[in-house]
């Protein structure tokens, strides 16, 4: 599995650097996180969340400057909201878990977790589902007019990993970026697949430091990815 993960998202053949001989670190992230996940309770489970004001066009984020309404989830998950209460906070209860399992065991500055959906407009997105960090937008559009600027969109669509370990370099050799904290430096943004191999969602990692993508950092997120899909409401 983890190395059938690795081939479909594209890791061994564009960071071969990264991910050569990863699988061990892998599985012993898999074993730790499914063992926390076994272990610890959730206290701080979100169904809302407060999320920055849009750029022109809804193209990017105003850092630091927040809507007045948050974001509620369960609009989100489903019409009926009495009906899909206990799937869900179940759901989230376990994602918010993996979240905080990798906030703890990492010095990242952001992270969160993505399922692709339909919104409440019948649009194809990714929704946020559990994350840390500064407030972000709450959902990323599955267009390809989006993907030409968005990581996240771009990796929702094709389901190939993305891994940048300088932005300001990738961005002055001619890469599309969808700056939402102007301080983020970094950023690895992964598919996760059901069973089936369909694109589910992604996760999405950022820091303020360069280079923390790391061949350990990067088998963390794997694990995660392989872990996740089962979890997703």
């Amino acid at each position: 599995m983890i190395t059938d993960y690795l081939q479909q998202s594209g890791l061994i053949q564009n960071y071969a650097d990264l991910v050569t001989d990863i699988e061990p670190l892998v599985a012993k992230h898999q074993a730790a996180l499914s063992q926390f996940l076994l272990e610890h309770t959730v206290t701080n489970l979100r169904w809302q969340y407060q999320i920055p004001e849009l750029g022109e066009g809804g193209a990017c984020s105003i850092f630091a400057q927040l809507q007045p309404e948050p974001y509620d989830l369960i609009k989100t998950l489903s019409a009926d909201s009495a009906r899909c209460t206990i799937h869900s906070t179940t759901a989230l209860t376990n994602l918010q878990a993996i979240t905080n399992y990798y906030q703890q065991h990492t010095n990242l500055d952001w992270f969160g977790i993505y399922q692709s959906r339909v919104n409440q407009q019948s649009e194809a997105v990714l929704v946020k589902l559990a994350y840390y960090g500064a407030e972000s937008r709450p959902e990323f559009p599955l267009t390809v007019e989006f993907a030409e600027y968005s990581n996240n969109s771009t990796v929702g669509l094709s389901g190939v990993a993305k891994v940048i370990n300088n932005v300001a370099d990738y961005v002055a050799g001619g890469g599309e970026y969808y700056t939402c904290d102007p301080k983020v430096s970094a950023e690895a943004c992964l598919p996760l697949f059901d069973q089936s191999g369909k694109i589910v969602g992604i996760i999405d990692a950022e820091d303020f430091n360069n280079n923390v993508f790391t061949a350990d950092a990067i088998a963390l997120l794997v694990a995660i990815c392989i872990t996740v899909p089962q979890y997703l409401p």
